[in-house]
């Protein structure tokens, strides 16, 4: 997980897709749309074209996956983050947040989404993406969940 006392976010490829795919089964109620089979399989496919896209980062500790960003280039947006709930406040998330912001177009604006203000599942996002420079942007609904967009101008 570290290395020269600093946790490394690294771009993951395929053959990290079954721990991926195992952190994010086993956090799913966080992510609106992956509670069926279907959901969970698009996600795998979409995974994989992100890992060989390099727009898939992960932090890891042995061969387990303990973190992971997917970040989108033409959209210019924080896709989805997840952090093994064992491995929160050790740094993982900035570590994921740091490395992608360095990957996407800074002169543009950059998005994400998460939990509105009212949803317990949205207060360690939000802090960290305010953190980041953040600012609350509209309020949407995503698969069927009520959301808000966040914006780093």
């Amino acid at each position: 997980m570290t290395s020269s006392g600093g946790i490394d976010a690294i771009f993951g490829t395929e053959r990290d897709i079954e721990p991926w795919i195992e952190l994010v089964r086993g956090m799913r109620d966080n992510f609106p749309g992956l509670e069926t089979r279907e959901g969970m399989d698009e996600y795998r496919s979409t995974v994989l074209e992100f890992m060989n896209e390099n727009r898939a980062l992960c932090v890891k500790e042995g061969a387990e996956i303990v973190g992971v960003l997917l970040f989108s280039t033409t959209h210019n947006m924080i896709c989805c983050m997840a952090v093994s709930p064992s491995h929160r406040r050790k740094g993982i998330a900035s570590a994921l947040m740091t490395k992608a912001l360095e990957r996407l177009d800074r002169s543009r604006m950059i998005t994400v989404t998460t939990f509105r203000d009212d949803d317990p599942r949205g207060k360690a996002p939000r802090a960290l993406y305010k953190r980041f420079g953040f600012t609350e942007g509209e309020l949407i609904v995503e698969f069927g969940c009520p959301s808000q967009v966040f914006v780093l101008e």
